[in-house]
């Protein structure tokens, strides 16, 4: 079930129907049954994994919080750890692995014989698993309670908005949503609602609009000309962001409606004037994750500037092998590290503060917003690649066989659908989402809402197309 689906419409309806009728307790139950429901619509099988991944964590949470001893907090955290990591290392990188083992043992002249498994990838797997790793470090720092009511732990942690695709969300922003009594507000539900609207824009307008002609290019890299190439990795930069941040946008809407707050996860990413902004606007949600649960345990910049520099390279390049078991994503991650060095020397000879997302960029900023975004395009090259191979024939193309005439004629367009994300973006840049125009004229916001479904209506796909963070 996919939210741009009239299945998922129809769901939606329904439990939002029967969702006012009920207490808060009743409230819970209902979210707990219809989340259950929309993630066994992929496969039922999944339901078990996450069930009981769920009670463990919340077993595990009790433990932890019921004693003072280190060496028994230590020893719940490690499992918690071991259970969630390796239930994540297994249906996701057990493959990946075992053939890399293989083909070095191989290259190094040993004859060696691996075993792949035909394991299919839970969706959202990697998304809830985080969400209760975070759960359990933060019991164990004693940054929140170890929570006791197993409905309301059951119900956050299958959250149907964001359980499949985020944005990943703590216990400490979420869980105690659930706890409080909650009341219908016209006004969230509306803000809800237009947020849910642009985020169907940017899925079935923007992403899927440029999915065919990104997953042709990429298809044909062998014969493809280099400018074809390069529109196609524009048009996936562009794919990759409205496919996911319209799936945020939509889950928060879809929260608001149940009179849920979800943290915001995407923030006009390619407007950032610097790698670091990027990635203070990009997948926020995952970013600070990582931040919190990896880059600061391992010693963030607590060291000396070369320690400094080795943990910011490794994050990244771990949280690269978070979206794929593909070693295009390792790269792609360790390229995103490399990046970030220019301006750790910055800030280090430096006291200038670099682009952040608490200001936001002005027309003085576009040389910086392109030049960053051509550096950014280049990684989505590895990114979209299906292996090294690949993402090396792309970039030779692209230098080497470019026609300029044939990159400004194609694709006139889907240029177009670009270009008006752009526009209603960059004008509504200080906003969470453009459709926030409470303040115009009610004539005039309208005529904006009626363009925009009309937009959705005319220039939308709406055969099934899957969102492309559902595989991480």
């Amino acid at each position: 079930m996919v939210f741009s689906s009239l299945t998922f419409l129809v769901f939606l309806i329904i439990v939002f129907s029967l969702y006012w009728l009920f207490d808060r307790r009743g409230q819970n139950i209902l979210l707990l049954v219809a989340s259950y429901i929309f993630y066994g619509w992929w496969d039922w099988r999944f339901l078990g994994i996450i069930f009981i991944s769920s009670l463990l964590d919340y077993w595990i949470g009790l433990r932890i919080a019921g004693t003072d001893s280190p060496v028994h907090r230590k020893f719940y955290l490690g499992l918690t750890l071991a259970a969630n990591l390796g239930l994540l290392g297994f249906f996701k990188y057990f493959n990946f692995f075992a053939e890399s083992f293989g083909v070095l043992l191989n290259s190094l002249g040993m004859q060696a014989s691996y075993t792949t498994l035909n394991i299919v990838l839970p969706v959202g797997i990697s998304f809830y698993t985080f969400k209760t790793l975070s759960y359990n470090i933060d019991v164990y720092r004693r940054d929140c309670p170890a929570h006791r009511n197993l409905l309301e732990f059951l119900t956050f942690i299958a959250f149907f908005p964001e359980l499949v695709a985020g944005p990943i969300m703590r216990a400490t922003n979420l869980l105690n949503q659930f706890v409080v009594p909650r009341f219908f507000d016209v006004e969230k539900a509306k803000d809800g609602v237009r947020q849910m609207i642009w985020g169907l824009f940017q899925k079935v307008v923007v992403a899927d609009g440029l999915a065919a002609y990104v997953n042709e290019a990429y298809r044909r890299n062998g014969d493809a000309g280099g400018a074809t190439l390069l529109l196609g990795t524009i048009f996936f930069a562009f794919q990759i962001y409205c496919d996911f941040a319209g799936y945020s946008n939509i889950a928060s809407g879809v929260a608001r409606l149940f009179g849920f707050q979800l943290v915001r996860n995407f923030a006009y990413p390619y407007f950032s004037r610097n790698i670091a902004e990027f990635w203070q606007r990009w997948h926020i949600s995952l970013s600070t994750w990582f931040r919190d649960y990896f880059y600061i345990p391992i010693g963030g910049n607590r060291g000396s500037f070369a320690r400094t520099i080795f943990n910011i390279v490794l994050t990244f390049t771990v949280s690269g092998l978070w979206h794929g078991a593909n070693w295009t994503f390792v790269l792609w991650g360790l390229a995103n590290g490399l990046l970030f060095l220019p301006i750790l020397l910055k800030r280090r000879f430096s006291k200038e503060e670099s682009g952040s997302i608490k200001s936001p960029p002005g027309y003085r900023d576009l040389p910086a917003i392109i030049v960053n975004f051509g550096l950014i395009l280049a990684t989505w090259v590895l990114f979209r690649s299906e292996n090294l191979g690949h993402a090396r024939q792309i970039f030779s193309s692209i230098l080497n066989d470019f026609d300029w005439r044939f990159f400004l004629q194609d694709a006139a367009r889907l240029k177009f659908l670009v270009a008006v994300l752009l526009l209603a973006e960059w004008l509504q840049r200080d906003k969470v989402h453009p459709l926030e125009i409470e303040n115009l004229p009610v004539p005039v916001r309208w005529g904006i809402y009626n363009a925009t479904a009309f937009g959705i209506v005319l220039f939308g796909t709406f055969q099934y197309t899957p969102f492309i963070y559902f595989q991480f």
